[in-house]
């Protein structure tokens, strides 16, 4: 290869060093957005104001796994790390080697493990670190935007691998994530948070414990 060709190649790698280097967090997301648009719900991370509503149904002390899908940059990792028990652990998944290399990065805590794969996967992801099932899924994909067939799929793993009484959170500004949740889980509850740009619809998927009557009989 010519000299002025490996410089040349070079270059736009050297260019988004820079701009991570620069804009920290905000770079690493632009440029995962940028690369992967259909797989990133936003070009800018969730407010704190949806952090804090997302997560206030959460019954912390009932929590041994929390699952995140698409974590993007961390802007959940931090907040669901801060009320997570100590013996807990967090698991978040995402297609994108840019942001799991981030994640790894920058994030030093015992209780976490970033996987590059599919949440569609999950049930196989959340068995091979030790767990039978989760508490609590969280994601911001944006199911109106992904692949055909793969929300349904990723839907149906998700109630699949929640335990009774545990709950599927999702954000999104339109109502698709809602849509789907609703198809599996027993009761969804629906919220809206203006405060984000752009606004953002929130629900809660909630799978129904076995019923008392029914497990003593």
């Amino acid at each position: 290869m010519a000299g002025y060709e490996a410089l040349a190649e070079r270059k736009p790698t050297r260019l988004k060093q820079k701009m991570r280097r620069f804009f920290g967090a905000w770079g690493v997301f632009f440029q995962g957005f940028v690369e992967h648009p259909v797989m990133v719900g936003s070009i800018i991370p969730s407010s704190r104001y949806t952090i804090r509503k997302m997560l206030r149904p959460v019954d912390w002390e009932r929590c041994q796994l929390f699952v995140e899908y698409g974590p993007g940059v961390g802007t959940f990792c931090q907040p669901v790390l801060d009320r997570l028990p100590r013996d807990a652990s967090l698991i978040v998944i995402d297609t994108n080697p840019l942001f799991i290399e981030y994640l790894n990065r920058t994030i030093h805590d015992s209780r976490f493990v970033a996987v590059h794969g599919s949440a569609e996967d999950v049930e196989e992801i959340v068995r091979a670190h030790g767990h039978e099932q989760a508490d609590y899924v969280l994601s911001g994909l944006p199911f109106s935007t992904l692949p055909e067939g793969l929300g349904p799929r990723i839907a149906a793993a998700t109630y699949r691998v929640i335990r009774p009484g545990g709950a599927f959170l999702t954000y999104q500004f339109s109502n698709a994530a809602r849509n789907l949740t609703a198809q599996h889980f027993d009761r969804v509850d629906s919220g809206f948070e203006p405060l984000n740009i752009l606004p953002c619809r929130l629900a809660w998927g909630w799978k129904r414990k076995p019923d008392a009557a029914a497990s003593n009989g």
